[in-house]
């Protein structure tokens, strides 16, 4: 890979994870209906309409588990959107390949991606094992359903192994989010105002002695050395 094929792919990477953080931080000010319609969304439109390539599902499904470990949502009713969306996605991923993939591998960021080539590969030697193991490769998670359309996979196959990696996936990343978020609430409920204030009272003061400490080496590495008596 050439020196500007390595700094584009970083430059993605770099603007992905910020478009995550956001999208992240916004989706937690949500509960209720507008919460699960837009986890939903997210992990819906992950593989139906390529949106993995800027946000990975398994974020909006984390997210939804926080949420409901903080009490903005019911965590059983957000698995089954997560779980459902998944795989309904995917299902439309899936058609949308069957029917229009020779236009879309023409298109970017499909246009002569080795991950594409390398997926198309897996699914014609494994074919239904390999849209379950893509399922939770963050790349092969929105590329598999079309590209399994694309090369030919019975749907039935397909619609069996993506029920199963939708589901195992769903549940396995929201409880992960309902930890999270139950952890955070607990130690937030346990910390008293005095506590926080000793936090930040410690905090301030470590900051102020990592700068005292950097002053004073670049003090003594600008002093000039004392020469011994001749």
């Amino acid at each position: 890979m050439t020196t500007l094929g390595v700094n584009t792919l970083l430059v993605h990477h770099m603007t992905t994870a910020s478009i995550t953080g956001s999208i992240s931080h916004w989706l937690l000010h949500f509960h209720g209906l507008a919460a699960y319609a837009l986890v939903g969304a997210l992990v819906f439109a992950e593989a139906a309409l390529l949106v993995g390539f800027f946000l990975p599902g398994e974020t909006a499904a984390v997210v939804g588990g926080v949420l409901a470990g903080a009490g903005s949502v019911n965590i059983e009713t957000m698995m089954t959107v997560v779980v459902l969306s998944a795989i309904v996605g995917d299902s439309v991923g899936y058609i949308v390949g069957r029917t229009a993939g020779p236009w879309l591998l023409r298109q970017r960021p499909l246009r002569g991606s080795i991950g594409v080539q390398r997926t198309t590969s897996m699914l014609e030697r494994r074919g239904g094992p390999a849209v379950f193991i893509g399922r939770f490769v963050t790349f092969a998670r929105a590329v598999v359903p079309g590209l399994a359309g694309i090369v030919g996979l019975r749907y039935r196959t397909f619609l069996g192994y993506n029920a199963l990696g939708g589901l195992l996936w769903g549940v396995a990343y929201t409880l992960l989010g309902y930890v999270i978020g139950r952890s955070f609430t607990r130690i937030v409920s346990d910390l008293s105002t005095a506590s926080l204030l000793l936090i930040a009272v410690a905090g301030v003061a470590f900051v102020a002695y990592v700068v005292f400490r950097r002053r004073s080496q670049k003090r003594g590495a600008v002093r000039p050395a004392v020469q011994p008596p001749t």
